[in-house]
């Protein structure tokens, strides 16, 4: 899981061997859930999902809720746990902005408290920033309560992607380590039947989207308001002859 554009799709690629369809533009191209081939690592039969971000450029955050929650909900009535979760995010991002801070915020409400110590949170990109830059910005992200700290002081890992195969591996590996374990979002929709409005995901999308609505209304009201302040009225004066 991640952002659009942070290299989740070829990730799971690099490390599968699949072909899935990688985006080079401004548009993604997972609007999607898609599943790796299947492959052998440490004698484990491995398959990846990769999953849109919900900042897809032509599907809603709810459409993607809903397309991410129903897969793994079905995925969970089959009997099947996820081993891990990677969440993967651009080292060469100046800010944590509100695309990456509602990305990661979406991701922890899927995954819930007691799952975080199966998830690993991948930097990549490293190659597009200096060292010390890169260092710099990988300690805050980690530490600040504002970024990933909540998921640090959880047992969440924190681990470099170099964009090589092994790099990847490397990572994958890690995970098979762990306890398989429903996310927050599976025993939700499956164990307690709660429709997904009513899911944690759900909630804090709707959290989401009021913000927005109530940013956008003002904004709507400043606007109206600088066109009212820059309004100069004429009014013509006749003189009697």
């Amino acid at each position: 899981m991640g952002a659009t554009g942070t290299g989740k799709t070829a990730f799971v690629n690099l490390v599968s061997g699949s072909d899935l369809r990688v985006g080079t533009g401004l548009q993604s191209c997972t609007a999607e859930i898609q599943m790796s081939r299947p492959f052998e690592l440490d004698g484990h039969r491995v398959t990846l999902i990769d999953t849109p971000g919900f900042d897809d450029t032509e599907t809603s955050d709810f459409d993607i809720l809903k397309l991410i929650s129903e897969n793994l909900a079905e995925l969970y009535r089959e009997g099947k746990k996820l081993t891990g979760v990677i969440y993967i995010h651009r080292i060469s991002d100046f800010r944590f902005g509100g695309v990456a801070r509602k990305n990661f915020t979406m991701f922890r409400q899927l995954c819930g408290k007691t799952v975080l110590k199966n998830v690993v949170i991948v930097t990549n990109m490293w190659g597009d920033v200096d060292e010390e830059e890169g260092e710099a910005r990988e300690n805050e992200l980690r530490n600040d309560p504002e970024f990933f700290k909540p998921a640090m002081d959880n047992h969440a890992a924190m681990l470099r992607h170099d964009g090589s195969p092994e790099s990847a591996t490397v990572i994958v590996q890690k995970m098979l380590k762990n306890r398989p374990k429903p996310l927050r979002i599976q025993r939700e929709l499956v164990d307690e039947q709660k429709d997904l409005s009513h899911t944690s995901a759900g909630k804090e999308l709707t959290r989401e989207l009021e913000k927005q609505r109530r940013l956008h209304e003002k904004e709507k009201e400043e606007l109206h308001n600088l066109m009212e302040s820059e309004c100069i009225f004429h009014i013509p004066i006749f003189r009697r002859a």
